[in-house]
């Protein structure tokens, strides 16, 4: 299986978000990204269809929107 991607902004929501995350999938298959600190990755965020963090991209290419951290455009 492909790796999945999570990207948070590190707000409370997301960190919670990213420990539910990791409790469910293991920790080998997802690829953690912080969006607040890794700010050259919001354009491959968009690009793969984030609106707002968190976000799960799916291996297959589809966009889990857990929750309402921070919008994409905020981290821009």
């Amino acid at each position: 299986m492909a790796k999945v991607i999570f990207y948070h902004a590190g707000c409370p929501v997301c960190v919670s978000a990213e420990k539910d995350i990791l409790n469910l999938i293991p920790e080998n298959q997802v690829e953690v990204i912080h969006l607040g600190t890794d700010k050259i990755k919001v354009k491959d965020a968009e690009s793969a269809g984030v609106k707002s963090v968190p976000a799960l991209v799916m291996s297959n290419g589809n966009v889990l929107h857990i929750n309402f951290g921070a919008s994409i455009e905020d981290l821009k």
